[in-house]
């Protein structure tokens, strides 16, 4: 991240494209004017933002091209705005990805986090030589797996204005709010997370479960349960908590939990109004896909690292559970639970979760049903 006394702000779009299309403004000059409005915003009189577009940036050193100069200022900057029009930009060969779009996924590659999605109209794929059409189309279909919040499409310049403050409002409070989480997380010698460890095994295992119920059912744990039926993607699904109280290397700590997916049949009871199991892992410390494999049993998974921890699925048995990695204390927990949703939302996991959960449930029912007949 760039080393600077303002927050950076790079604003990533097509150049020469118009917009609206068919007036006489160009997205360029629209840049423009949003950078000197974004710039002259002050906080207690003095400059919050500077703003990063290729029009005006200072010619880079001889080791860098033009594609390298865009792709280290997205790396560089503290907020990414992607104005999108469906254009991919530019790019060396036919067979190549656009700089547009090549500097949407360097954000999302690098820090997710501090990219905003701005839609606009996309621009007519066919009107395009064939190379450029296809290099379009790709950009588009990446858009569209991507399933970023962006608010609503802008047609108007007033609108892409209105939408550029609220998206980059929301980046500073947000990312804000985040940061100090991630300040605090840094610490675990005092407070909470001191009384924790001085915990022994089980009764941080209960602890590390009763705000994971919590923050599930958003109220009280209920008593002697550890599980919570939760509304995913319009499926009800029944999660379980679980929680490895010390590093996964110790063994004492890890068979607590064992390999909670294997006694789902004894939950067979519990999937008449819901679907499933899910089941949620909290770590006190941290998780690797190497442990998650090791969980399950065989590598030829679904396995998924994120800021979350590691999230498993796999799709023959249909078992998934999630290791949420660092719950040393009480807001730890939570925030580790909250990425993990918020991963599912974003990335259309949750559909796929859904699907999942209601097959595992069929299956559970006719091992639970089997066992029941011996």
């Amino acid at each position: 991240m760039a080393q600077s006394k303002k927050i950076s702000v790079m604003l990533s779009s097509r150049c020469n494209d118009r917009f609206p299309a068919g007036s006489d403004q160009t997205l360029s000059s629209i840049r423009a004017q949003l950078k000197r409005e974004i710039e002259g915003t002050t906080l207690f009189g003095k400059q919050l933002f500077e703003v990063w577009i290729n029009e005006d940036a200072p010619p880079a050193d001889g080791m860098q091209d033009s594609w390298d100069a865009c792709l280290q200022a997205v790396r560089d900057c503290d907020v990414l705005l992607v104005l999108s029009n469906g254009n991919a930009g530019w790019a060396s060969g036919d067979g190549d990805i656009g700089i547009c779009h090549a500097e949407y996924m360097e954000g999302l590659a690098t820090t997710r986090g501090k990219v905003r999605f701005i839609a606009m109209p996309n621009i007519p794929v066919g009107d395009s030589r064939e190379a450029e059409a296809a290099r379009n189309q790709r950009f588009q279909a990446f858009i569209a797996q991507q399933t970023p919040f962006r608010g609503g499409m802008v047609s108007t310049v007033e609108q892409l204005r209105d939408r550029v403050q609220e998206a980059l409002l929301d980046a500073v409070v947000v990312l804000t709010q985040r940061g100090v989480t991630a300040a605090a997380s840094s610490r675990f010698d005092m407070g909470q997370a001191l009384d924790w460890t001085r915990m022994d095994f089980r009764q941080r295992k209960r602890a590390m479960e009763t705000v994971l119920l919590q923050a599930l059912t958003g109220g009280e744990a209920p008593v002697g349960d550890a599980y919570a039926i939760v509304p995913m993607a319009d499926v009800n699904i029944a999660v379980f908590v679980h929680a490895i109280p010390a590093a996964f290397t110790v063994a004492a700590a890890r068979e607590l939990v064992g390999k909670p997916f294997l006694r789902d049949h004894e939950h067979a009871h519990l999937l008449q109004g819901a679907h499933g199991p899910l089941h949620l892992i909290a770590c006190h410390r941290g998780a690797t896909e190497h442990q998650a494999t090791a969980l399950l049993g065989f590598a030829d998974a679904t396995v998924v690292s994120g800021p979350f921890g590691v999230f498993v699925a796999d799709d023959v048995q249909k078992v998934q559970f999630a290791f949420l990695a660092n719950c040393r204390d009480a807001s730890q927990t939570r925030h580790a639970l909250q990425r993990f949703r918020e991963w599912l939302d974003q990335t259309g996991e949750a559909q796929r979760l859904a699907k999942r959960a209601v097959s595992r449930a069929r299956i559970v029912s006719v091992i639970a049903a089997e066992l029941e007949g011996r």
